[in-house]
């Protein structure tokens, strides 16, 4: 099985992310800021050299006005669609 940091699904699932942030209008900064984190933080996912964990995904998606289930099912829709 492939690392999933490096996988197309890990991709797809960093790629929800990204696009949700932009539809929120929200800068890397501003999310940052919202987790109390650096913004490196955000980078770091964003550009893959990162892995989230669920828990981070759910604070990110919260983070960005987005409910977290809504979200991750609509991953997993778009998987099989």
């Amino acid at each position: 099985m492939e690392k999933s940091l490096k996988s197309a699904e890990y991709a797809r699932l960093i790629a929800l992310l990204v696009a949700t942030r932009h539809k929120a209008g929200i800068r890397q900064q501003a999310l940052a800021r919202k987790l109390r984190k650096p913004q490196s933080f955000v980078a770091k996912y964003e550009g893959g050299e990162r892995r989230l964990d669920v828990v981070e995904f759910i604070a990110i998606a919260e983070a960005l006005g987005a409910d977290p289930l809504k979200l991750f099912r609509r991953f997993v829709r778009e998987k099989s669609g």
